[in-house]
């Protein structure tokens, strides 16, 4: 049997790749794309429906799920990804983000393990291709050059900022600060970051999409391939937590947001506002010209757990990898939680079976949204687990309803 083709589309923003990865996955017969955003997801999933209609495409993210009984393509973010559909298409977007402390071992494990029965596309930075090259046997490379100019605009007040432009900022209090500022003085603002719900977050770039507003203001989320009529992008702050530390953004991850600017044939610029300090010449440079140190190493976990017992799951989470180019994870709020509750004498007693612990482990994968402490989110964790392993075997519609 002729191996399924993996092709790698690399190159900068606004060339088009998740466009062309989603017109494959629609000619094919069955398709699945993880994508590194929810709104984004959103966003594909409505335009896959215009084309091939509700009844044939699902959609799948951290919150939400439509599912019809007939679906043929499925939309997913990268972590909801099912593991359980045979697709003839398979396509993982920005791949870049398995260098990422947080989330970058489940972006390496769908580049390493996840393929589709005829063809699996990986699309992100050109920055990829040396790993990609060596860790994905018979990848076939496609280059992509960006189809407008990106420069350099200088530092603006917020109150003299361009129409149709995105000021971004790292922090939900910086954001709504920022916003409002821009609604007494321009006249209104747009909002978008991840704390929002799927509704008001997309209300909020209809508002801006659709022109009823000229200013949006948002995370670093919106430098994930959303497609929007962005004109100039403007750095609030060039610094951010990254889920371990506070730290200066990286060249490519400065390009990847100020790439929103100029969509398709249209130009973009980007700058500084703000208390954001100017960029020096050299970073200016390479975000104008797409040039880029490659990746030196992936974010990896070991994907084939044991689970037998609570210490065996424990110690396979820790296995080192054995390939050139990746690196083990630092333990993540799911490790954190596993790690907490294994010690509740309570919980030990329920997951003393194989099903009972994988039940467990698959609870603790719950995405910390609330960004709480790791003691909340394990008792958290530990509730619902007791809740779908208690003699109803159900979450309570009460309890869930005043999580909300």
């Amino acid at each position: 049997m002729t191996p399924a083709k993996v092709t790698a589309v690399l190159g900068p923003t606004n060339t088009g790749k998740t466009h062309m990865a989603v017109q494959q996955m629609l000619a094919s017969s069955t398709g699945m794309i993880g994508l590194p955003l929810r709104l984004l997801a959103r966003e594909v999933y409505e335009r896959a429906v215009g084309i091939a209609g509700v009844e044939a495409v699902a959609l799948i993210t951290g919150e939400e799920k439509i599912v019809p009984v007939n679906a043929r393509f499925w939309v997913c973010t990268v972590e909801a990804m099912p593991s359980d559909i045979d697709v003839s298409f398979m396509a993982i977007d920005e791949v870049q983000l398995a260098t990422d402390f947080e989330r970058g071992h489940v972006f390496t494990n769908r580049i390493l393990h996840w393929r589709g029965r005829d063809h699996t596309m990986l699309m992100g930075a050109a920055t990829m291709r040396p790993l990609i090259e060596q860790l994905v046997p018979g990848v076939r490379f496609e280059s992509r050059p960006r189809l407008s100019n990106l420069s350099f605009a200088g530092s603006k007040k917020i109150s003299r900022l361009p129409r149709r432009s995105a000021t971004v900022a790292f922090s939900a209090e910086a954001v709504y600060g920022i916003a409002e500022l821009i609604r007494r003085q321009r006249g209104g603002a747009a909002v978008v970051l991840g704390a929002l719900s799927p509704r008001t977050r997309n209300a909020q770039v209809a508002l801006y999409q659709n022109g009823d507003v000229d200013h949006i203001v948002a995370t670093d989320a919106i430098g994930m391939g959303l497609n929007m009529d962005i004109g100039h992008v403007a750095f609030a702050a060039t610094r951010k937590f990254d889920g371990f530390q506070f730290r200066d953004l990286t060249a490519p991850e400065l390009a990847q947001v100020a790439g929103r600017a100029g969509r398709y044939l249209d130009d973009g610029t980007f700058g500084v506002t703000g208390k954001a300090r100017p960029f020096d010449p050299e970073v200016i440079d390479r975000l104008e010209n797409h040039r880029f140190e490659a990746a030196r190493v992936l974010q990896w976990r070991n994907h084939n757990l044991t689970f037998s017992s609570l210490e065996a799951l424990k110690s396979s989470l820790t296995a080192m990898p054995r390939m050139k180019g990746l690196t083990r994870a630092q333990p993540t709020a799911d490790i954190e939680a596993l790690e907490l509750l294994s010690r509740d004498d309570e919980i030990r007693a329920v997951a003393s079976s194989q099903a009972q612990i994988e039940a467990l482990w698959d609870v603790c994968q719950i995405p910390d949204y609330r960004n709480i402490s790791s003691a909340e989110h394990a008792n958290l964790i530990r509730r619902i687990y007791r809740y779908i392993t208690g003699p109803d075997r159900l979450i309570p519609e009460d309890w869930l309803a005043g999580q909300l």
